[in-house]
Formats: structure tokens, C-alpha cells, sequence
């Protein structure tokens, strides 16, 4: 295992790699014995670094809860990053693709919480009395570690590969709709190129957030009012180039869109 000095140079190089916009070779590779507790380690010690440059904490991601997710990194479990607000976008925004490595989309579900959750007891019930209302939203998936190759712990060391999101469409109460069913068609320059429904999330994408809540206790933390949660993804990843045009149509939901330059 990294001792504790090793654990912060790894934050070093991942929060230079996110300035500098660059690429590293895969953690695991040169850290033997790496396990998910170090990665999280990792994980805390980039945010504290964001943050005490400026950077304010809005929510957090959760990623791989979906089994097309699953299979189309080869991780088997899910995990979580943080969120900060210069990562947040509102639809129609142009995105400056330079800011990234590895550019990708996602379609997923992001809930506000109205009020606070704490693990580790939180179940899917918890999640819907608190949750303010939930909203259409893409993440860009942002990796400065080496794709192929890389496992969990590499992802969850870089934040969960969470580069940024962008919201649209229309806010819903959890109980004005079924949120299982909700619905997107995914189009890179209006041509589709992947469609889902959240229920793909776990059976229901407030599962992912009860996980999530349920995560956060074994480490200390806890989610607040007011934070966005991004549930995960219910497609696979979109590859996206400068100069592309994204649209995502959620129907009664509204639509996001949003450009790379």
C-alpha cells in the first residue's frame, strides 16, 4: 500500500495532469498493491487541492452503477467523484474541448437535494423524501489516466473521470414521474448514437444515490442540501470530437444540447 507521502505525490501528478490538460500512465502500474480505500485517498486529497485554489464543492457523481457501464469499462462496481462549480454547464453552453482528455458523454438523471442524507442506512425511500427534484443532465467524462489497462482503483483516484455536466431540460418532483421509464435518445450531430432508460441505474436511478449516501458514511461524509447528485449513467459512453454538436432528447423531459470548440 502507498504510505501517506505516496498518496499525496499521486494527487500531485493527477491535479498537474488537470491543469496542464495531459495524460498519465496508469496508476496501478506503478503503484502495486493499490487498493479502493488508497484511491479514495487520492481522491480527497486532488478535491483539497481544487478547493483551496478556489473551487466550491456542488455535488458529487456516481459512476459504473449500470451494467452497460460496466461492460464497457470492464469495472464491476460502481464509484463516486466530486463535484465542483466550474464543472457545471447549462444547455446550450459551448464547451472548450481542450479542457479535457479522453472526451466522452453520458446521459444520466441529476437529483438536488432538498434535504440532507446520512448513511449508512439510507434506502431508496430516504433518497425520494429528500430529494428536491430531479433534472435532465449530460457529464463529460474527463480521464488523465490511461484508458486501456486501467481499473477501478485508476478511475476512482482521478475523480471518477468526472470532467463536468451540463443541465437542462425540465425539473421534475420525484413523484410526478416514473423514473424508472425515463427515456433518452443521444445524438452526436443529429445522428443518434445511443438510447436508454434510467431504470438501467441499479433497477432506479435513486438507488445509485442511496448507495452513494451509504459510500460516503464509510469515509466520514455525508451529502447536504442542496448538492446535485448525478445517478449514473443508463448509456454508454459517447465519444466526442471539437467541434461536435451533442443532443440529448429526454421527450417530456426536455432536451440538452451543448457544443465542443
Amino acid at each position: 500500500m502507498p504510505d501517506p507521502s505516496r498518496i499525496r505525490e499521486i494527487a500531485d501528478e493527477l491535479f498537474a495532469a488537470d491543469r496542464d490538460r495531459t495524460t498519465v500512465p496508469l496508476l496501478t502500474a506503478r503503484n502495486p498493491g493499490m487498493t479502493v480505500e488508497d484511491a479514495y485517498a487520492v481522491q480527497r486529497e486532488w478535491a483539497e487541492r481544487r478547493m483551496s485554489a478556489g473551487a466550491r464543492l456542488v455535488g458529487r457523481k456516481i459512476g459504473l452503477t449500470s451494467k452497460v457501464m460496466q461492460v464497457a469499462t470492464g469495472i464491476t462496481e460502481p464509484d463516486y467523484g466530486v463535484i465542483f462549480d466550474d464543472m457545471v454547464y447549462e444547455s446550450g453552453s459551448v464547451i472548450e474541448f481542450d479542457r479535457f482528455s479522453n472526451v466522452r458523454i453520458e446521459v444520466e438523471l441529476a437529483f438536488v437535494l432538498g434535504a440532507p442524507l446520512e448513511g449508512p442506512d439510507t434506502t431508496i425511500f430516504d433518497v425520494l423524501r429528500a430529494t428536491e427534484y430531479v433534472v435532465p443532465a449530460l457529464e463529460v467524462l474527463n480521464s488523465h489516466i490511461a484508458l486501456e489497462g486501467r481499473t477501478i482503483v485508476d478511475t476512482i483516484s482521478d475523480n471518477a473521470a468526472m470532467g463536468a455536466m451540463v443541465v437542462g431540460g425540465r425539473p421534475v418532483k420525484v413523484d410526478d414521474v416514473d423514473l424508472r421509464w425515463v427515456g433518452a435518445l443521444l445524438s452526436r450531430n443529429e445522428t443518434i448514437e445511443e438510447s436508454g432508460v434510467a431504470g438501467a441505474v441499479l433497477g432506479h436511478p435513486a438507488m445509485g444515490v442511496a448507495w452513494l449516501a451509504n459510500k460516503l458514511a464509510a469515509h466520514g461524509q455525508s451529502l447536504g442540501a442542496g448538492e446535485i447528485i448525478l445517478a449514473g449513467s443508463f448509456t454508454r459512453p459517447m465519444w466526442v470530437e471539437r467541434g461536435d454538436t451533442v443532443h440529448a432528447d429526454y421527450h417530456d423531459l426536455g432536451s440538452i444540447s451543448c457544443r465542443f470548440a
